[in-house]
């Protein structure tokens, strides 16, 4: 069982919103938002494999993202949620949406900041770059070169660094499992972006999110289910760089009728 906790809703809701992360973070990320919301919800954090204080897999193990999906599943199921808003980040952006493709009955409303729907050829460049080093240099190498990349930005610079930090305690071999799951993204992605789905989906994007903006706002323009927010001043990791605007724009979403 994933590690996570729970704040219970202070205005006795029985509605619930639970956040999941991105590749290298935890649910630390979410620290700006678990007091704003549990105003309104039950709010649900979940550390995924080998992130937080969740457990390194065993030796041999190898993800999939309907294993990881299962065991978001496992934690609603141990919790008795029987439905619940998603918000997610980068990487957790594509679990909630891959998610939502065989399990739409768990999912009320869907908010994802730093949405990824597709990558460009830089992406992808990054991406080979870290399957030809991840044997021969220090992951956190790697992971740091990726998050300048990805925030280059001085307002980026909470964000990046709060995700360097946290990267430094996941172990080598679980970098490389998780990093053999992201390596083979694209097809997941079309997936997403070829299937219209009914379920609300608000993407709030950072106006600096270089590499993932553009994607996100033609899906959008093709999708009627789906809208976007763009805050300015903000990159990637839009929930750290702007918290207050991120809660308030996906708060008002999520209440609207």
């Amino acid at each position: 069982m994933l590690y996570h906790s729970i704040y219970s809703a202070e205005n006795d809701s029985k509605k619930w919103i639970c956040f999941i992360h991105g590749a290298g973070g935890n649910s630390s990320i979410w620290f700006n938002q678990v007091r704003f919301f549990k105003a309104y919800f039950n709010v649900l954090l979940i550390d995924l494999r080998g992130h937080g204080k969740s457990e390194v897999s065993p030796e041999g193990t190898e993800y999939t993202f309907n294993i990881i999906i299962d065991d978001i599943l496992n934690v609603l199921d141990e919790n008795k949620i029987k439905k619940s808003h998603f918000v997610g980040i980068s990487l957790g952006s594509i679990l909630i949406q891959k998610m939502l493709q065989k399990h739409s009955s768990r999912v009320e409303k869907i908010g994802l900041g730093g949405a990824i729907l597709n990558l460009n050829l830089q992406s992808r460049f990054l991406m080979i770059m870290g399957k030809l080093t991840q044997s021969i240099l220090p992951f956190i190498w790697i992971y740091t070169f990726f998050a300048y990349v990805i925030m280059p930005y001085k307002a980026h610079r909470n964000s990046r660094a709060l995700f360097i930090k946290e990267a430094k305690k996941i172990s080598h071999n679980e970098f490389k499992r998780w990093y053999r799951l992201t390596a083979n993204i694209l097809p997941v992605l079309k997936r997403i972006r070829d299937k219209e789905v009914r379920t609300p989906i608000l993407y709030i994007m950072g106006s600096q999110d270089y590499m993932f903006l553009p994607f996100v706002k033609k899906f959008v323009a093709v999708h009627e289910s789906s809208s976007l927010i763009t805050l300015a001043n903000s990159g990637h990791v839009v929930n750290i760089d702007q918290p207050e605007e991120f809660n308030s724009q996906l708060l008002s979403f999520l209440l609207k009728d």
